[in-house]
């Protein structure tokens, strides 16, 4: 019977673009060309050829009935519109519709069957816009399909000549074709919605691996962005991701290259693929799918696709992160989010170790121009306290200038920007003993040390303690003691230097105004361990200064 042959005929056509959807779906270049929003126009071609090709098969998988045919056709050109937009539908509906209309299979209603097609695929592609607003889109699609099958058969009863026959026709096919093409289409949602699925938890373990490339790579970038840190860069990532060959070049040639291809992309070579000099001047990413475009010299080569993604440094683009794959149009919207997210993270990394390497030019300037602001009085009053001492006391004028020696060594070391605290204590220990030897009974020191050996920046220590004696101790008429104590605690290595000299009033000054080693050494310590640990200075007029540094502990 009829009722029953049309149904079966359609479900059969219906499991037949299944099986092929399905075998195509185990396919890269598919998945590939379903997933990405961003296809190209050729792309776009493949895609209302591959949905055009449904829409014929459902014409000639279609059950004959009075001169017409009960088909699934518009499954084809529904989904065609609503998962790839306006281009693959509408053409999937032309080309189908034309294709109906031309081989005249149940001619009467050809000319109605070819315009119901076209509107079929208009329909799925005004879907289309709707797609992301929806959560549930097979149900987006039944409800599309079931509009597009009533505006048909409206189609064939007010083309179809003669007219009882077309109402009789539509009358026999409109209950199965109806409802089996809308579950089809519903159904044929799904089966490629699993597809996304599997996008998504081949995305959530990608970002499992990004994190552990970045885990791995970051300490290397922050060495700076150079031949050697590229190519363990590029190591890691071949090493960790399922990719077929890894690459990075700076703005001029290629300066690593791992994996399929190391053997003739050599680093020092000149970029010659176009793909990679869009990506550096258009400063985005660059898909290629074929071998012909990666523009490979070597015949021999395996690579046939790759994403090419800018590395920046601020604004500028400085070069570009290369991911190959050894298959024609290999690269999944999967392996296009590693690649970018890598290359944001490579970017961030490239800065902070520009900062880091500025941050270190400018803590050895500013060890410089501590060590040059060594003040010339300090070296000739020292002198001359040496030589007034060597007929009184030569023993004494020999330790003086055993002080003096060691001094100028700690004040002129070169390379040492981070030295035990035992060095800083010495240093200040020697410039201590010069100056009693000139102010005599004037100047008293008091060490106060109780704690491990621990790194310091270099001339911490002495620019405070001259500080104390000039500013605190010298201008007072009875003298006065300097206080060096030095403690720890769970977080911190205390270090304290107090006088008892003349003080100042700290709420009306900044200690930074007490020169350019106060301020220097201020500087420097924010620099390395951040704002919060900077000189706490506190004063009062007549009573003294009290200056506080706290050190980290684990930072070195």
């Amino acid at each position: 019977m009829e009722i029953f042959k049309i149904p079966i005929t359609l479900l059969n056509s219906i499991s037949l673009m299944f099986l092929i959807t399905f075998l195509l779906s185990k396919t890269n270049s598919f998945k590939n060309l379903i997933l990405n929003k961003k296809n190209s126009f050729k792309n776009k071609i493949f895609l209302a050829i591959i949905f055009s090709t449904f829409g014929i098969l459902g014409t000639y998988y279609g059950f004959p009935i009075e001169g017409a045919i009960a088909n699934s056709r518009v499954i084809g050109v529904v989904v065609g519109g609503l998962l790839a937009g306006p281009f693959v539908g509408i053409s999937a509906g032309v080309v189908a519709g034309v294709h109906r209309w031309v081989i005249d299979i149940g001619g009467f209603t050809s000319v109605a069957c070819m315009i119901s097609t076209v509107v079929g695929g208009i329909l799925g592609s005004i879907a289309y816009r709707y797609k992301d607003k929806v959560n549930k889109n097979w149900i987006l699609g039944f409800s599309v399909t079931m509009v597009a099958e009533i505006l048909q058969m409206l189609i064939v009863i007010i083309v179809a000549k003669p007219y009882p026959v077309a109402v009789n026709v539509v009358k026999k096919i409109i209950m199965p074709m109806t409802l089996m093409n809308s579950i089809g289409v519903a159904l044929f949602i799904l089966l490629l919605e699993s597809i996304f699925k599997e996008q998504e938890r081949e995305a959530a373990i990608q970002s499992e691996l990004a994190l552990k490339i970045a885990d791995k790579t970051l300490p290397i970038l922050r060495n700076g962005f150079n031949q050697e840190t590229a190519s363990a860069t590029c190591d890691i990532i071949y090493s960790i991701a399922k990719v077929d060959a890894v690459a990075i070049t700076n703005k001029s040639e290629i300066i690593a290259h791992v994996g399929v291809g190391s053997d003739h992309h050599l680093p020092g070579e000149t970029i010659k693929t176009v793909a990679t000099k869009t990506a550096l001047k258009l400063k985005r990413s660059v898909i290629v799918e074929n071998k012909e475009e990666i523009g490979c010299q070597n015949k021999n080569c395996k690579l046939k696709s790759t994403i090419v993604v800018p590395l920046f440094k601020k604004d500028q683009v400085i070069g570009v992160l290369k991911i190959y794959k050894a298959t024609k149009n290999g690269i999944s919207s999967v392996d296009v989010q590693l690649a970018e997210d890598l290359a944001k993270l490579f970017s961030t990394q490239i800065e902070l170790a520009e900062i880091d390497y500025n941050a270190k030019l400018l803590s050895i300037a500013e060890l410089k121009a501590l060590q040059a602001q060594i003040n010339p009085h300090f070296l000739f009053n020292s002198i001359n306290t040496i030589v007034s001492l060597c007929r009184i006391d030569p023993e004494l004028a020999r330790k003086l200038l055993i002080n003096l020696g060691n001094f100028l060594r700690e004040s002129f070391k070169e390379n040492e920007y981070i030295v035990d605290i035992s060095n800083e204590i010495k240093h200040v220990e020697a410039y201590l003993e010069i100056e009693k030897a000139r102010f005599g009974k004037k100047l008293n020191v008091v060490y106060d040390i109780n704690c491990d050996n621990f790194k310091i920046p270099h001339l911490v220590l002495q620019p405070l303690v001259e500080n104390a004696v000039k500013h605190g101790i010298y201008p007072k008429k009875d003298g006065g003691t300097i206080y060096v104590m030095i403690h720890e605690d769970l977080e911190h290595y205390i270090i304290h230097i107090e006088d008892n000299g003349i003080g100042f009033d700290s709420g009306a000054h900044k200690p930074t105004h007490h020169g350019i080693g106060i301020k220097n050494v201020d500087k420097r310590l924010q620099s390395i361990y951040g704002k919060d640990y900077g000189l706490k200075i506190q004063s009062t007029i007549d009573i003294g200064t009290k200056i506080l540094i706290n050190i980290p502990k684990g930072v070195y």
